[in-house]
């Protein structure tokens, strides 16, 4: 049976909040969808009945290896979407989230394994976060936010945790692109904003934009 659009949010969101005991709470669920207690813990009682979670009242949420595989392979239609917009249809990376969101309910397999060919085997979306394959595996990336770096570091523009139009106009505009090598030059003990270097050039980020730039040694 076909999953809906609003079981496919809620598996993208068990995906993003999962942590490393496959365990997520309703309440956590509740403020990233946006949506009210009573209907995020009906849903995860259809949630459990399908097997994809495991559900007791009170407890946190845990996600099955079955759960998992069914989030991984919504991410994996948006990532490749955005890819495809991106690589072939010469969308900036700024633009293409909200485009995704729509054609990620698309059920056709076979429509985003033909898209996964013509971009020959992506490993890694616009933003720089893995694509799940066809069969729900996902690369582990050993990456650290750009925060907790410590200044005279040399490290690589990896990835971001937010696909917001805004925040990635905002990186654009500073040159702030995938793959850059980014130098720590200075961190301000007041409010912990960053001074960086790219392309010998110094910007100053702050720490909320810190915290979304992921980067690795």
């Amino acid at each position: 049976m076909k999953t809906t659009l609003t079981e496919e949010n809620y598996l993208k969101a068990l995906f993003h909040l999962v942590d490393s005991e496959s365990k997520v709470t309703i309440n956590e669920l509740s403020k990233f969808l946006t949506v009210k207690m009573p209907s995020v813990n009906n849903m995860m009682k259809k949630f459990a009945e399908k097997g994809w979670v495991i559900y007791e009242t009170y407890k946190p949420l845990i996600v099955t290896e079955k759960g998992r595989r069914e989030a991984s392979l919504v991410v994996r239609k948006h990532r490749l979407t955005e890819m495809f917009l991106v690589k072939k249809m010469n969308f900036g990376w700024e633009n293409v989230h909200e485009i995704a969101e729509q054609l990620e309910h698309v059920h056709s397999a076979i429509f985003f394994d033909k898209m996964d060919e013509i971009l020959d085997y992506p490993k890694f979306d616009p933003h720089g976060e893995p694509i799940p394959d066809k069969d729900g595996n996902i690369i582990a990336q050993d990456l650290q936010k750009l925060s907790s770096c410590e200044p005279g570091e040399i490290v690589t523009f990896t990835s971001v945790t937010l696909s917001d139009d805004a925040f990635l106009n905002y990186l654009t505009e500073r040159n702030l692109l995938l793959n850059k090598k980014i130098k720590i030059v200075k961190i301000e003990s007041f409010d912990k904003s960053i001074t960086v270097e790219v392309d010998k050039k110094q910007e100053v980020l702050s720490r909320k934009a810190t915290e979304k730039i992921l980067v690795k040694k």
